[in-house]
């Protein structure tokens, strides 16, 4: 029913004569006027389209909220719930914005019929290794949190646990980790929030290998997930699919507006809300990076300053309370969304593109504190397979005639590609995500190996962008939503990667083995 579903849209779609681009969508655009006060042009958007559906009345609401008038916001939020809008979106907020309506006898009525909400978002499953797991929550109170982690089969009396407190200043959010689990075991857990159970679904996970440890397992990756309510079944999907681990990309939420805290929140708020994203999250382990419609704008250059524009430092922050990742770039003297990860003997290395991202002199993406942690962390990798993840793509003419891939910074791109071959750096593989399709590439290196890059980006965006035919291209999908699945192997006699192309429906459409002997220098 879903693929029946899926195609009957797609066909609609092509045969439409206007472009239709999800991932800026009505709702979003008129959170962004809400912001500004702009209400006729909120309206203007929020007449688009379906006028029934929850999230269209829930915006209207947020619109006559912010122009002071209770007594509708009322009525739409009662007709927001009718429609299916989850009790914990008007919990979760804005809560500045929602507060005339918390003081209203409907709403006060409304929460008296749930009392059972502990948990608003989450949990969501993160930074895991061979021995430790982080949980990321978000409550519906100031709350104390406790994790309780037991081994699949072991007694309940065996279990760890973690704790800690939500409160308003962190947005409600709270990320606990749990130490002293065992490598490569299934455990389960449950969340208790003031003592009483959180409702959560698929609370399973698995831990990691040990660092260095030859092992089997795979990962999914992805960017461009625009909010189109009938493709969020792609979270499910992928789901089913038993990732270790999976990582979003880039353009994860599509925010578009970095000077407003509401359309950050709004963004985010809807995305956590939905029960297909809960169920991934709660059992697969969650690593993001952000790309321009999560930073800034589209295509944005915020220049080399930390402290310049002055929202860099409040998007870095609202990132951080959203998601649950190892690390934050260099912490809060050095804001950036760049980490690193190891799964086995694979090293996973998460670049931030935006932050630093100047063309002030010497053009960079990186920033020089974040590119000197790069050689250094590559230099020093042990792993027998290097994964390094940018947000936008590494190959030559993938967006033509544009300078926000890495063809804008071809001289760094170049140092960074020379110090791989200088240091006799073996096992490398680029990933990236921005061009809404599933591509694989291969860059021809003459005083090196060649580089293969396998780009993602249309999770569930409408948008779709042609496959460019470059030299390197070995195929190319953009048919459907899909994503990318890396199947690591590094027990065998030459360790690989099977590189595969899945459809929203979870269907491989391209596959391709990819041995370490290819990317061993000679």
């Amino acid at each position: 029913m879903k693929r029946f579903t899926y195609l009957i849209v797609a066909s609609l779609l092509m045969a439409s004569t206007t472009p239709l681009a999800g991932q800026h969508d009505p709702e979003r655009n008129a959170v962004r006027h809400i912001a500004l006060g702009a209400f006729e042009k909120a309206a203007a958007e929020l007449a688009k389209g379906d006028q029934t559906t929850s999230e269209r009345k829930f915006v209207q609401m947020l619109s006559a909220l912010k122009q002071g008038k209770t007594e509708a916001a009322v009525d739409l939020s009662q007709a927001a719930l009718k429609a299916g809008l989850p009790f914990g979106r008007l919990k979760a907020g804005p809560r500045d914005l929602l507060s005339a309506l918390y003081e209203t006898n409907q709403y006060k009525q409304w929460s008296l019929d749930q009392t059972r909400l502990q948990l608003v978002h989450g949990p969501m499953l993160g930074s895991v290794t061979s021995t430790t797991a982080s949980f990321w929550v978000r409550t519906a109170d100031s709350s104390e949190v406790v994790v309780r982690v037991t081994q699949a089969g072991a007694a309940e009396s065996a279990a760890v646990t973690g704790t800690t407190s939500t409160t308003a200043a962190s947005d409600y959010t709270a990320v606990l980790q749990v130490n002293q689990l065992q490598p490569d075991c299934v455990y389960k857990y449950e969340v208790l929030v003031d003592g009483i159970k959180a409702k959560a679904e698929n609370t399973r996970f698995q831990t990691y290998p040990k660092v260095g440890e030859a092992c089997k397992f795979h990962v999914g990756f992805g960017g461009g997930a625009g909010f189109v309510p009938e493709w969020e079944y792609m979270w499910d999907t992928i789901r089913m699919t038993r990732p270790l681990a999976f990582l979003m990309l880039g353009d994860n939420v599509y925010i578009d507006d970095p000077k407003h805290d509401l359309t950050r929140r709004y963004c985010y708020y809807r995305r956590q809300s939905r029960p297909e994203w809960k169920r991934l999250v709660s059992g697969t382990s969650m690593y993001a990076i952000y790309d321009d419609h999560d930073f800034g704008l589209n295509d944005c250059i915020p220049g080399p300053e930390t402290e310049k524009p002055a929202w860099k430092r409040q998007v870095w922050e609202s990132f951080q309370q959203n998601w649950v990742n190892p690390a934050y770039g260099g912490g809060e003297t050095q804001p950036g969304c760049w980490h690193d990860f190891t799964i086995g003997d694979v090293h996973f290395i998460m670049l931030d593109g935006r932050f630093y991202r100047s063309r002030s002199g010497t053009a960079s993406m990186l920033g020089s504190a974040q590119k000197e942690w790069l050689l250094e962390t590559l230099k020093n990798s042990t792993a027998t397979f290097k994964v390094l993840a940018s947000p936008v793509p590494w190959t030559v003419g993938v967006k033509p005639g544009s300078n926000d891939t890495w063809d804008g910074f071809a001289e760094e791109r170049e140092e960074i590609f020379s110090f791989v071959e200088a240091n006799k750096i073996n096992g490398l593989l680029l990933i990236a995500a921005d061009r809404h399709r599933t591509d694989l590439r291969i860059t021809p290196r003459p005083k090196g190996y060649d580089l293969y890059e396998f780009e993602s980006s249309r999770l569930t965006n409408r948008h779709t962008h042609k496959v460019v035919q470059t030299d390197g291209l070995v195929w190319g999908y953009n048919k459907t939503c899909s994503f990318a699945r890396m199947r690591f192997d590094t027990t065998a006699e030459d360790p690989f990667i099977q590189l595969e192309a899945v459809t929203i429906d979870g269907d491989v459409v391209h596959e391709f083995t990819l041995p370490l002997s290819t990317l061993t220098h000679r």
